[in-house]
Order: C-alpha cells, then sequence, then structure tokens
C-alpha cells in the first residue's frame, strides 16, 4: 500500500502538480483524502524522503524540496517522470548523461570484455531480435544489452550506473513508441556496437555508442511532436 502511495505522490511532485516548496498536506488530512491508514502514508513519506523528494520536519509539515535535492537517477523517480508527459528538458538531460557515460563504456568494454560478456550481449541482442523492442521482454532485453556492456567495463564506478542507465533505456524506450511504432529498427545500431565491442575496437565501439544514442535521442524527439 505504502508503495502505491509513493508512486501517487512521487508522480505528483516530479509533474510538477507539487512545486518545491509547496507542502503537502497533514498526514490525518492524506491518509483520509486517499482513504489509507496514517502509518502507510507516513512509510510512503519516508521513502519519498530517501529519494531526495520531501522532507519533514516536526511543526513544519512536509515539505517539497528544491529539484537539485531529488535523486533523478532512481529507477523510482524515473518511473514517476514517465507515467505522465516528462518534462523534454529532463528528457534530454537524461540523453546528455547516456551521451557521456555509454561510449565511454563502450570503448572501456571493447578493451576488457571476456567470452561470458559477449555472450551476454549476444543473447540479449537474439531476445532484442525476437521479440522487438514493442514488447515489454523485447525492452528488457534491450536493458541488458547495456547493462552488460557496464558490466564488461570491470570499472565498479560506473557498473553502481546500471540500474539508473538501464531504467533510463527502458522507459525512454516505451515513451518514445506510445502512440506508434518505432520509425526505424534500433537493433542493427546495436549490433554494430557489439561487432567493434568483440572485435576489440576501442574507438569504434566509442562511436558506434555515440550514434546509438544520439539516434534513440532523435527517435524520442520526434515522439514528443508526435
Amino acid at each position: 500500500m505504502h508503495g502505491a502511495i509513493a508512486h501517487k505522490l512521487g508522480a505528483a511532485i516530479v509533474s510538477g502538480e507539487y512545486r518545491p516548496g509547496d507542502t503537502l498536506s497533514g498526514e490525518v488530512a492524506f491518509s483520509e483524502a486517499l482513504d489509507v491508514s496514517r502509518s502507510a502514508y507516513r512509510e510512503a513519506v519516508q521513502v519519498l524522503s530517501a529519494k531526495g523528494l520531501v522532507e519533514s520536519r516536526p511543526k513544519t509539515g512536509t515539505r517539497v524540496l528544491p529539484r537539485h535535492r531529488w535523486n533523478l537517477l532512481d529507477p523510482d523517480v524515473l518511473a514517476w517522470a514517465f507515467s505522465g508527459e516528462p518534462d523534454i528538458q529532463f528528457v534530454r538531460s537524461l540523453f546528455e548523461l547516456r551521451s557521456i557515460v555509454e561510449p565511454a563504456a563502450a570503448r572501456l568494454a571493447a578493451e576488457r570484455r571476456d567470452k561470458a560478456d559477449l555472450k551476454e550481449m549476444r543473447d540479449a541482442l537474439g531476445a532484442m531480435r525476437r521479440h522487438t523492442l514493442a514488447t515489454d521482454a523485447g525492452r528488457a532485453a534491450d536493458r541488458d544489452f547495456h547493462n552488460a556492456v557496464l558490466a564488461a567495463t570491470r570499472n565498479d564506478a560506473l557498473v553502481v550506473l546500471t540500474a539508473s542507465i538501464g531504467a533510463a533505456v527502458a522507459w525512454t524506450t516505451q515513451f518514445k513508441q506510445r502512440s506508434r511504432a518505432l520509425p526505424r529498427n534500433p537493433v542493427p545500431d546495436h549490433v554494430k556496437v557489439y561487432d567493434a565491442i568483440a572485435a576489440g575496437d576501442v574507438e569504434g565501439a566509442g562511436e558506434a555508442m555515440r550514434l546509438l544514442v544520439d539516434l534513440a535521442l532523435e527517435d524520442t524527439r520526434s515522439a514528443m511532436k508526435g
């Protein structure tokens, strides 16, 4: 129950329904309005606090924190952002992050990958082909491919970003085909990344990943216009 309340409140905050500095209704009023227990509401607020969205203080209540305090890369926060109409600037910032991290990760992966890493990538590509990115299974395979590239860097600090990058990949892919089919098949772009990593082509892997992310952004922009 507290997860559902956190989702409702989190989506309202991320969408701008509640603005930074706003005070949420009191515990009693909110629990009555949502027809939930006060303890469930308190647990939901604790979830939001842990993600940097709100701060609760005695007497002053629960206040929405400034956006720079939000853990925008938390997979739940990303899900809340995409539960409505995401802000184009936020979507662009996610792609800017990907364009910084993923090409560099692909270059490291080309240097450090082993047979197991390459098998993970091949398996993900096979599942993407079988299921297509119009399905949950296909999008999960897409996320698995990007996760495998990060894992192949052997860089613990980069691997920590796996859940965040994976969630960004999944949500933007789902979003850009919400009203129509993808304008093109992105699997060949992933194959180029895989081929370069498998060949140990450091610069080629970085360039292929850069192009993949750039094309994904173009697809997403076109979906937002549509």
